[in-house]
């Protein structure tokens, strides 16, 4: 068996005009986040935890952000995409573990949607994704209100059995 331990990291500012998804839900505020995608840094920043180490590359070689397909994409698309990517490559979740870093909207009360959905679009069990959301005491951009950022670690495993 082999453990493999990956982070991701996505940042994204608000604009106008767009509507914040995070976690693969809508979530009511008067901005939303730009990107090529529907800029979910949240799912971003799973893909990329999970694809580096099944995989050796990061959302931006699987996904670019120059080719129209991707334009507005969901981003529960994207994430459904890499967990069958990375389960051809023989890697299951174990886990995985984000957080949302944001001084507005309060994420509080959509953690545990967000929680449902992942796991649903991973097909993992709920327990096994955490979410938790933080600020950072109105400093940088996201504690000037400019945007979002989440950073998340998942854990994934390779069976060697024999046939």
């Amino acid at each position: 068996m082999k453990i493999k331990t990956g982070i991701g990291f996505d940042a994204h500012r608000f604009v106008e005009g767009r509507k914040l998804i995070l976690g693969g839900i809508e979530i009511p505020y008067d901005m939303g986040l730009l990107g090529h995608s529907d800029a979910d840094v949240l799912i971003h920043a799973i893909i990329d935890s999970l694809v580096g180490p099944a995989l050796g590359r990061d959302i931006g070689n699987l996904f670019p952000d120059n080719d129209m397909k991707y334009k507005d994409i969901d981003s529960r698309i994207l994430l459904k995409e890499s967990v069958s990517l990375i389960r051809k490559a023989g890697f299951e979740i174990s886990n995985v573990d984000a957080t949302i870093i944001a001084e507005k909207p309060k994420m509080k009360p959509f953690i545990p949607e967000m929680r449902s959905m992942l796991a649903d679009v991973m097909d993992i069990e709920i327990d096994d994704i955490t979410i938790k959301a933080t600020t950072t005491e109105k400093m940088g951009f996201t504690g000037r209100g400019e945007g979002i950022a989440a950073i998340a670690v998942s854990t994934i495993i390779k069976s060697f059995r024999q046939p």
